[in-house]
């Protein structure tokens, strides 16, 4: 890998080279899923309930133009304080925003796309982007889905966000040949809740299975990642038919402020957030906590096979 293209913090290479457990974490929760100092409680959370797993936690984000892999410490808090006055980087902004010496949070897809060059086989995220309602007609589908056909890092996630179309994002994953698994379910999940009505290709309840499904791409030559639904826990999850309701109010109100493109989802998780009280937060941030302890326990369980 060239020198400089990708900053990886002591401790993340230090724990790669060792064969030590590492998952990835992304940030635009930090920067435009939450408001600060809500975010950077929660990024720090998350960090801690990967170590308290018996592995490493490496959030990425491009600080100052260069990708970064295991940012912390004072590069993380001024990422949280500037919140959506940084950047939202996906795969088409990484070039030009390292070029222009900017900072950002990554989405899904440029946080694989870093991790991959960084050798990290893992990765939690909330929940991933997909197919927009009415996406047949504005072919608005997130590039989250492009970067799961080619780049070869499993996502564990609690679904596709519940404000889009999940059985088209699914379609879109059939097509291009990326396996959606169920952890401990045979239901695809729908972010605030633990069921979107859709099954999953296949059905795994250990972390050893999905490290072998992981090793088993590998050893096929496959370069695509894996998408692991993680239903939200039951405690935590929100009412079906109240959370579609709000979500179909922030609809509108996204298309009576104009709201499209990248802001289109920051826009309406702050906007469900108020409306359900602060109720679908607290969902979030209890989903992306048991989404790291998944994936720190799958990574544990990797790392064991391969060495």
């Amino acid at each position: 890998m060239p020198q400089n293209v990708v900053n990886i913090s002591d401790e993340v290479a230090d724990a790669l080279a060792r064969n030590h457990p590492v998952v990835a974490l992304e940030s635009t929760i930090i920067t435009h899923g939450m408001a600060y100092p809500h975010n950077l409680e929660t990024a720090l959370g998350v960090e801690q309930v990967i170590r308290d797993a018996g592995a490493t936690p490496a959030t990425i984000a491009i600080v100052d133009g260069v990708p970064g892999v295991g940012v912390s410490g004072q590069a993380l808090e001024r990422l949280a304080a500037a919140g959506q006055k940084s950047a939202k980087a996906s795969r088409r902004d990484i070039a030009a925003l390292m070029v222009l010496g900017k900072s950002a949070g990554t989405t899904v897809a440029t946080t694989m796309q870093i991790a991959a060059l960084a050798k990290i086989s893992v990765f939690a995220t909330g929940g991933i982007g997909g197919v927009h309602r009415g996406g047949e007609h504005s072919f608005d589908i997130s590039a989250d889905l492009m970067e799961l056909a080619h780049t070869p890092v499993a996502v564990v996630c609690a679904g596709a966000k519940s404000i889009l179309d999940i059985g088209k994002t699914l379609e879109v994953l059939e097509t291009h040949g990326v396996p959606v698994i169920g952890y401990g379910t045979d239901r695809f999940p729908a972010f605030f809740t633990p069921d979107s009505g859709h099954m999953v290709d296949y059905r795994f309840d250990s972390p050893e299975e999905i490290a072998a499904l992981i090793i088993a791409q590998a050893r096929l030559g496959m370069t695509n990642g894996i998408l692991i639904g993680n239903p939200v826990p039951e405690d935590d999850a929100q009412d079906a038919e109240k959370i579609e309701a709000i979500i179909s109010k922030g609809i509108e109100a996204a298309a009576s402020a104009g709201v499209t493109g990248k802001q289109f989802t920051p826009f309406m998780l702050e906007t469900i957030a108020e409306m359900s009280g602060g109720d679908s937060l607290r969902t979030n941030i209890a989903l992306i906590r048991n989404n790291a302890l998944v994936a720190a326990r799958i990574a544990g369980a990797l790392c064991r096979a391969r060495g």
